[in-house]
């Protein structure tokens, strides 16, 4: 009796056994979703639609280092933006939910931030970068998980990744017209200084390019390291080469250094001008109004644009962050990034990326400095080029502009003289 009772205990345990493997077999073949999912060999690819209220994006720039000085207050305009967009109702009906990393000016850090969002927080997209270092860092992350990154900054031009959506200018939407602006203008012999890093050294080859075109005249070309401070000896060099015009792609606090030695040796606005494309009023603000005024730089917005909408914008923002701050191009660039991406996530009824970037296509939104366009052929957008003049206040008025929105050309496929030019090491 005793043994009969043993072998119905056992066979009862096998019959739950058996049960509980169908159990967990069949809920194996349906995981649930998430909102991404892991292949194989750990990319991440995304579903239509994540479960819950929440969608997550990623933001992502230098919030220490050198880059701080450009990169805290791109971060401030994109969670203005999305407490914006979330304050309307979201997106899709989802709340947006952003995910903050610093890359702390560091190039490998951008990309392990950008793998760190794309594969473990799974977010839907991701808004960040300055420098084009962190961009040529990020850039194979993004294509390798088909992620989609917004990158709100002026560059090099000579790119156009299926990954990336770039809300800054490229080449032929600020350095050209900026060295066309210069020989019509300034004078024909010109100084080349600049960070060294991929931007300044291909921007450097197609000024080079342009003013052997143009009947222009290269007296000297100058590279120093991100964070450089001492700038006496490049000064000495620029005084000996007696150029009429500085066209300038230093990046970071350098330029804090670089203008006020400037200063500090008699040369000013009036006796040898330089053309800034990276420093704005952000930037303007921690080298001084008085240390650079009466110098000129290449841009597609500035805080002075006086447009009912850019005037609310700037109210806005001064309101949210303080009287102190200012607007400039990138914080426009980096804030629009954010209505642009949820136009065309409506758009496609999902916040998968393929689906994003098909919506994205020829899509407009009104931004602060007018309505805004992404070109289909390129995922760049349409861009009025402005040239300004830097006031001591800090602020900048513009002298001239292009007139109406320029179409992207980032291999500058129009231009004759440029079909020799190579990307920068």
């Amino acid at each position: 009796m005793k043994k009969l009772k043993n072998i119905w205990f056992m066979a009862l345990l096998t019959l739950m056994f058996v049960v509980l493997t169908a159990c967990v077999g069949e809920n194996a073949a349906e995981p649930a979703k998430t909102g991404a999912e892991s292949t194989s060999d750990g990319t991440a690819t995304k579903t239509e639609k994540p479960e819950g209220d929440t969608v997550k994006v990623g933001i992502l720039h230098s919030l220490s280092g050198t880059m701080a000085i450009s990169e805290v207050s791109l971060r401030n305009a994109e969670m203005m933006a999305i407490e914006e967009i979330n304050a309307a109702g979201g997106v899709l009906g989802k709340q947006i939910e952003p995910i903050i990393e610093d890359g702390a000016s560091d190039w490998p850090t951008f990309a392990e931030k950008a793998k760190k969002l794309l594969q473990s927080d799974q977010v839907a997209t991701v808004f960040g970068g300055w420098t084009s270092a962190s961009r040529k860092a990020m850039l194979p992350v993004f294509e390798q998980n088909n992620g989609l990154l917004w990158y709100p900054v002026q560059y090099e031009g000579m790119e156009s990744s299926p990954n990336i959506m770039y809300t800054g200018a490229t080449t032929n939407q600020q350095i050209v017209p900026a060295v066309d602006w210069l020989l019509e203008n300034k004078g024909k012999k010109m100084f080349l200084l600049g960070s060294d890093y991929v931007f300044p050294r291909t921007a450097n080859n197609i000024i080079k390019a342009q003013l052997k075109a143009k009947g222009g005249e290269l007296v000297g070309e100058e590279y120093t390291a991100l964070g450089h401070t001492d700038y006496s000896t490049l000064i000495s060099k620029i005084k000996a080469a007696k150029p009429d015009v500085v066209f300038n792609t230093l990046n970071g606090d350098s330029n804090v250094a670089f203008f006020k030695q400037l200063k500090d040796v008699g040369i000013t606005a009036e006796n040898l001008p330089v053309l800034s494309v990276s420093i704005a009023e952000e930037e303007i603000r921690g080298i001084g109004g008085d240390v650079v005024a009466g110098h000129y730089t290449s841009w597609n917005y500035y805080q002075t644009l006086d447009t009912a909408e850019n005037n609310d914008w700037v109210a806005n923002f001064k309101a949210k962050y303080g009287d102190e701050v200012v607007t400039d191009d990138p914080i426009e660039a980096a804030y629009f990034a954010v209505y642009l991406w949820a136009a065309a996530a409506e758009k496609a009824g999902s916040f998968d990326v393929d689906a994003v970037k098909e919506a994205a296509k020829g899509i407009e939104v009104s931004a602060p400095g007018g309505t805004v366009k992404i070109d289909g052929d390129n995922q760049h957008t349409y861009k009025v080029v402005r040239i300004g003049e830097i006031r001591e206040d800090g602020l900048i008025d513009e002298l001239w502009n292009s007139g109406e929105a320029v179409k992207p050309d980032p291999y500058l496929e129009n231009y004759d003289w440029a079909a020799s030019v190579k990307p920068g090491e």
